[in-house]
């Protein structure tokens, strides 16, 4: 059978455009890509980009504090949000762009078009056309989830916060995850007064223990009001603001509701059921090793997949697909060791097991340092860092790292080298510290702070 093309992606983002260029520009196949919205996806037009730059705007006020505190004579004045956010559109504006210009470099076809999955090898887009396709890559990501509750059409999501006209004076963050954690200390960096409701009993479930409560605390004593186990059970109009009726905390009228209770797979309406092509319970696309579904022409990559929902995780899906069908080199995606961090402030790095995790499969020696840094603490702030490592006490290695300090997102990078190859505390140990530097608290901790684990 002849096809139109050799590979039909649906999705622009991260994972998305990354299979469709190499498989182009590397593997000589003849491509198209279909996206409804903004080339680019989550990460550059509505995640980690325009997010990690409101971190930055966030973290002036304290930096010039800090300033004062130095000798600098200085002052923050206001922070002109619609200033800031047309310098952010013109940013992702540039980034889309790139984007963009990288498919067509590569001789891919783009359709600035919503596209759905008619067979196993046929894509219909919106206005009618279909194109045949020897191989399908569904790469579509992920969307904000708000329950249905009544008055949930009042809710902004993380989508949202980007194209506010104006920010809130106050603001109702429903959520305890990494998403509500940075939306709650970005708000409050802003000026913002922020509340945080979580049904659960204490933020940032899966991370540390020991770290999430570091981050919880800090968030805390920076003005944010946290109230676990509380939730929301109705949002209604009260004059300019929004009325949340909730339990433990979370009631009260607000600026502004922000949803952040998790994502989910954007697979609706895609066509997939009808074709057989496996979907979870969370409506995610079932893929084996090598992302390939249950209809043998249908692939899929990225958090559409909801393995793990990170944008450099997306990528090297999307790259290893490429290689596998198009370059004669078959290989699978590593999702052992993926290194992360939480954008909170202050930031919140890690790599490897947790604690728990670690202590139900062996016994471990868990290394701790929490201190003041010398940064902040010569401006008479009350910071507190916080490094841990997690030591097999059988095979001395690094089973988990975990940062909570300023940069954290940078060093546990580098950690994570090491602890992906397998590093040894004594290998840590080995290593002479950079002084002085709140990084050198990996290698000079010599005692463990406790022993746990099953025997």
């Amino acid at each position: 059978m002849t096809f139109d093309v050799d590979l039909f992606v649906i999705g622009g983002g991260s994972g998305g455009v990354r299979a469709a260029r190499i498989a182009a520009s590397e593997g000589g196949a003849r491509v198209a890509l279909a996206e409804e919205y903004r080339m680019g996806g989550t990460c550059v037009i509505r995640g980690c980009v325009p997010k990690k730059l409101m971190v930055y705007a966030s973290a002036f006020p304290g930096q010039i504090a800090d300033a004062r505190a130095y000798g600098w004579d200085v002052s923050a004045g206001g922070f002109d949000w619609s200033r800031f956010r047309a310098t952010l559109d013109q940013e992702l504006v540039r980034l889309e762009g790139a984007y963009r210009s990288g498919l067509l470099n590569a001789g891919v076809t783009v359709h600035d078009s919503r596209a759905v999955v008619e067979d196993a090898h046929t894509v219909r887009l919106a206005d009618g056309q279909r194109i045949t396709a020897k191989h399908i890559l569904i790469a579509t990501g992920g969307r904000p989830f708000v329950p249905e509750i009544p008055g949930a059409d009042l809710a902004l999501t993380s989508n949202d916060m980007f194209l506010l006209d104006r920010l809130p004076s106050s603001v109702l963050i429903v959520g305890g995850g990494f998403i509500a954690c940075e939306f709650a200390c970005i708000l409050n960096g802003l000026g913002v007064k922020v509340t945080l409701a979580y049904r659960g009993t204490h933020v940032l479930r899966g991370f540390d223990d020991e770290a999430r409560t570091h981050v919880a605390d800090a968030m805390k004593a920076n003005g944010i009001e946290i109230c676990c186990e509380a939730d929301v059970t109705a949002l209604d109009k009260a004059g300019e603001g929004i009325r949340a009726t909730g339990t433990n905390g979370a009631g009260g009228v607000y600026d502004a509701v922000l949803y952040a209770t998790g994502r989910k797979p954007n697979t609706q309406g895609l066509g997939l059921e009808h074709l057989g092509v496996g979907l979870g319970g969370n409506g995610e696309v079932l893929v084996d090793g090598y992302s390939q579904t249950s209809v043998p022409s249908i692939f899929a990559v990225g958090d559409v997949t909801d393995r793990i929902a990170l944008t450099p995780v997306a990528i090297r899906e999307g790259h290893a697909f490429a290689d596998t069908v198009f370059k004669g080199t078959p290989r699978q995606a590593d999702h052992d060791q993926v290194p992360s961090a939480v954008f909170t402030q202050p930031e919140l790095g890690t790599v490897g097991l947790t604690e728990a995790e670690a202590a139900a499969q062996e016994p471990v020696e868990v290394y701790v340092a929490t201190f003041r840094p010398m940064q902040t603490l010569f401006a008479g702030r009350q910071d507190r860092s916080l490094f841990k490592l997690i030591v097999s006490q059988a095979t001395r290695k690094v089973l988990g790292c975990h940062i909570v300090a300023a940069g954290a997102g940078e060093m546990i990078q580098l950690a994570a080298i090491a602890v992906k190859m397998g590093a040894t505390k004594e290998d840590f140990d080995r290593t002479v510290a950079v002084h002085p530097t709140i990084a050198e608290e990996l290698v000079t901790m010599k005692t463990p702070a406790r022993r746990v684990g099953n025997a």
